[in-house]
């Protein structure tokens, strides 16, 4: 028999952790749903973790969110106000309702940019060049007069 189980087969378990509704897909989800990437960030092209401790109250509230380790340009701030956002389901422990203390890390990662590629061609006879960037849209043509050689 193992350390921790009962006569009857049952594991025991002294403390029940509250749950996300749903699960780890479920936060995941929230999370990336919810998250609003910080302009100052987007502008220096900041990504990484920010780590964030909390306590989940017997109702499932958050409360005392702090960051622990934290990247900075608003992601912290973002990070935080987003924790804050959470709703754990109600956990009682032996009929009373316990505080926990959970840890989670909030990822910013930069959305990919588009390639673009130009193309260009030129014709002598008109004396202009052309010049074409794909878009997300359709193609955008540019057309450049060049002055004839004397």
């Amino acid at each position: 028999m193992k350390k921790g189980d009962d006569k009857q087969g049952r594991e025991k378990k002294f403390l029940t952790l509250p749950e996300y509704p749903g699960g780890k897909e479920a936060f995941r989800k929230f999370i990336k749903e919810n998250l609003r990437y910080p302009a100052e960030a987007l502008e220096k092209r900041i990504e990484g973790e920010v780590h964030i401790s909390y306590w989940v109250e017997g109702n499932g509230r958050v409360s005392e969110a702090e960051v622990t380790h934290g990247i900075g340009y608003g992601c912290d701030e973002e990070a935080l106000r987003l924790v804050k956002m959470l709703k754990y389901g109600n956990v009682k422990n032996r009929g009373m309702r316990v505080k926990s203390s959970m840890r989670t890390r909030i990822s910013f990662k930069l959305p990919p940019q588009p390639q673009i590629q130009y193309q260009y061609s030129r014709t002598e006879k008109k004396q202009e060049q052309k010049v074409s960037a794909p878009s997300a849209k359709g193609s955008i043509t540019y057309t450049i007069q060049i002055p004839a050689k004397k």
